[in-house]
């Protein structure tokens, strides 16, 4: 039995040698970036004009001048025109280029308009003010975005306003979730006094979803023959693997006995954690491999501490650590890590963790009462309020 700590080092430390696909600009959101975007221009590209006003020359207004001929108009989209005598002033508008031999634009409301002439009606104005300078967010050739990200739709207008139709992404592995167990019926079958329905799968199938990974599902029962026949298959046409059951010490636990014969080698098995304490975890060439206890605790709490992190920093992006304060004294009296089922709430800017227990890793009605799980440290069994542990939450 391994700590948590040296089970999160050796997880980490096989990450998925992930490659970069190309895909549309719809098909990006929620993706992992794989190049560096730069500006192909200058950002913006002109001195920008950001309010509707009159342009003119600063050195006017130095010289005591309050009011202005209008001697034309420059509408957002159009060529600059020029401004040729200091003396008078041009019409703008948000958006445009900023005319040629003017400074200063002076917006609407602090002049007043009569007879094509413009008169400034306020004393505080500043030489330079309501333009956006040419290359004062980016200049051209300067790197936008790295590669690691995750694409939201802010970083789509990026791609587009420097020409990007197409993004490259890294790819996700192709993913297989398998349940194992005699006693687990579809979802739309009415379950037998002695069955119970798979939730486990469609739990794991949705926490990949949310990281923009589709995986595909399978069903195994306790058949040391249909899983070694149905896993050469699965292991043939799939690189990571999450199997949930089957890897505990009962009679009908083939699981980690037929990976290693089917050639995944074992990295470890048993970790010393409450629950998830049966977590069988193993490599080979082309496949990752993670074997979760079937209990619906357990294989959440599983794949929010060890395989998000793992997917994630396979895939450039580092996950945010989190931590939480007790609200309460609470106590836990075996040598192991605990993650103990908590709710949080921010109050006034501290995020306190309510413990909800529940009935065991079995309970998994209880994951509807909590965001997720503090982890308790296998150092102490006395737990203080006030006391800060590290976070995983699934909300």
């Amino acid at each position: 039995m391994i700590s948590v700590q040296d089970a999160t080092a050796i997880i980490l430390s096989h990450l998925f040698k992930s490659k970069t696909k190309e895909v549309e600009l719809s098909e990006a959101v929620g993706r992992i970036l794989g190049e560096p975007v730069v500006a192909d221009r200058d950002f913006p590209p002109f001195n920008r004009v950001s309010m509707d006003g009159i342009a003119i020359n600063s050195k006017a207004l130095e010289a005591g001048q309050k009011e202005f001929i209008l001697v034309g108009t420059q509408a957002a989209g159009m060529p600059p025109i020029k401004l040729k005598n200091r003396n008078d002033a041009i019409e703008v508008m948000t958006g445009a280029v900023l005319p040629d031999g003017a400074d200063t634009v002076i917006r609407y409301e602090d002049v007043v308009i009569t007879d094509n002439k413009a008169k400034i009606t306020v004393f505080e104005l500043t030489a330079g003010q309501n333009i956006h300078r040419q290359a004062q967010d980016a200049k051209q050739n300067q790197v936008l975005l790295s590669p690691g990200l995750k694409i939201s739709p802010a970083e789509v207008a990026l791609f587009a306003t420097v020409g990007k139709s197409k993004v490259q992404v890294f790819n996700f592995p192709k993913t297989a979730i398998v349940s194992t167990g005699d006693e687990l019926v579809d979802i739309d079958k009415i379950p037998l006094a002695h069955q119970i329905r798979r939730s486990n799968d469609a739990a794991l199938q949705a926490a990949l979803m949310g990281l923009g990974c589709h995986a595909y599902k399978f069903h195994l029962t306790d058949s040391k023959e249909q899983l070694m026949n149905k896993l050469t298959k699965i292991l043939q046409d799939h690189e990571l693997i999450i199997l949930s059951g089957g890897v505990s010490k009962g009679k009908f636990d083939f699981v980690p006995e037929v990976l290693e014969t089917l050639g995944i080698k074992k990295l470890f098995h048993q970790v010393s954690q409450k629950p998830g304490k049966p977590f069988w975890f193993g490599k080979s060439d082309q496949h990752t491999v993670f074997a979760l206890p079937g209990n619906p605790v357990s294989t959440y709490m599983c794949f929010y501490r060890y395989i998000k992190p793992w997917l994630t920093k396979s895939m450039g992006l580092e996950q945010v650590n989190s931590q939480a304060i007790l609200a309460s004294d609470y106590a836990f009296k075996p040598g192991l890590t605990y993650f103990l089922q908590v709710k949080t709430i921010n109050e006034a800017g501290k995020l306190i963790a309510y413990p909800i227990e529940g009935g065991g890793s079995g309970d998994f009605a209880n994951l509807k009462d909590i965001n997720g799980f503090l982890e308790l440290p296998l150092e102490k069994s006395e737990f203080k309020a006030g006391e800060i542990f590290p976070y995983h939450p699934f909300r």
